[in-house]
């Protein structure tokens, strides 16, 4: 009877122990998301392309703002000497541009956010395949990311991340 108590005992013991010596072998890493999404030169050529895709939109909602600002001012300077019927033609002339701005405005902003969700899910696609594969080629049991409160530079392994990413 006490051999069987001291057996069960001994097995509760060394599983008890058994999990705390492997993970003090485990290696373990970290990654900051932030900054490979950030400086990842995958993510660099995304914002140059969207950039250069939306901007003759942006140029043509500069100039249509310009013109409003144009025709406000003209407006200033010489609503003591128009007519009040002209006065109002102009002044519905202007809120009449201003509501077509502020509607292009917000469809280009939709816009050029859906297309940065986009390049951005195919961003983080290549960044989550790097960080598998750095996790791989090092070794590593685990890779944090968010959430985590403190990182040693030894466990942070965002720059090797950047290095895969520069190599794509």
């Amino acid at each position: 009877m006490f051999k069987n108590i001291k057996l069960v005992t001994f097995l509760a013991l060394a599983l008890t122990l058994f999990p705390a010596a492997s993970y003090a072998q485990m290696k373990v890493g970290f990654v900051n998301l932030g900054k490979v999404i950030e400086k990842a030169p995958q993510g660099e050529a995304a914002a140059k392309k969207i950039e250069a895709e939306f901007s003759p939109r942006s140029n043509a909602l500069r100039k249509k703002q310009k013109k409003i600002q144009g025709l406000e001012n003209d407006l200033e300077k010489n609503a003591l000497v128009m007519k009040a019927s002209e006065r109002s033609k102009k002044e519905a002339e202007i809120t009449k541009l201003q509501r077509s701005l502020k509607r292009e405005a917000d469809e280009f902003n939709e816009d050029i956010n859906l297309r940065r969700n986009e390049k951005l899910k195919i961003l983080q696609k290549v960044v989550r395949e790097a960080v598998n594969e750095v996790g791989k080629e090092n070794n590593f049991d685990i890779i944090l990311a968010e959430g985590v409160l403190h990182v040693s530079d030894k466990a942070d392994i965002t720059d090797l991340v950047l290095k895969k990413l520069s190599s794509k």
